[in-house]
């Protein structure tokens, strides 16, 4: 299901109105009713902004529609939700393992991809990982860091961070964080 339907049922299921969610997130009204038009696709921090209106997680989002099941242990390929946006692909995996405590993410950036122009920060948390394929800069707290496959990184996510392919060929990382919630 694309973003823009998905957006439609979930403010519909809590039986929320455009303008009311508007209101809540501090999003326009014109802006959701392009999202769910599929005009315009958001980024990840808007979508974020968006479902906190709700409130709601990217994972739980993307997983809306899944009824959640228990004791399942392996998440295929095509069970992984891709929470990534403009050549960048964010596969959770564990997406609908209730009460979650860290999240893993396989990241595929495309040649000159990015994480965003503006550097990520959380109140809370740490993150890892392991560069398994492909060239990425890595800005952490205004250092930068050339990382090439099989180098890894671990920082406290409080800490502004960015990534970046910087080679010509698609970029991979295999990556952790607490808390899970995304």
């Amino acid at each position: 299901m694309d973003t823009g339907s998905r957006l439609k049922l979930v403010r519909e299921s809590y039986k929320l109105s455009q303008r009311e969610l508007a209101r809540r997130s501090g999003v326009t009204n014109a802006t959701i009713s392009l999202i769910e038009q599929n005009r315009v696709s958001p980024s990840v921090s808007s979508l974020k902004k968006l479902l906190e209106g709700i409130p709601m997680s990217l994972a739980d989002f993307f997983t809306f529609d899944q009824p959640p099941r228990e004791h399942q242990y392996v998440f295929r390929a095509n069970e992984q939700p891709d929470l990534g946006r403009h050549g960048l692909r964010l596969l959770l995996i564990g997406a609908s393992v209730p009460s979650r405590q860290m999240r893993l993410l396989r990241e595929q950036y495309a040649p000159g991809a990015s994480s965003g122009e503006e550097p990520i920060v959380h109140a809370e948390g740490e993150e890892c990982g392991l560069v398994t394929r492909g060239t990425v800069e890595l800005t952490v707290d205004g250092s930068v860091s050339i990382l090439s496959a099989g180098d890894g990184y671990y920082f406290p996510t409080t800490l502004p961070h960015k990534f970046r392919n910087i080679g010509a060929d698609e970029a991979e990382i295999i990556s952790a964080n607490t808390p899970a919630n995304f």
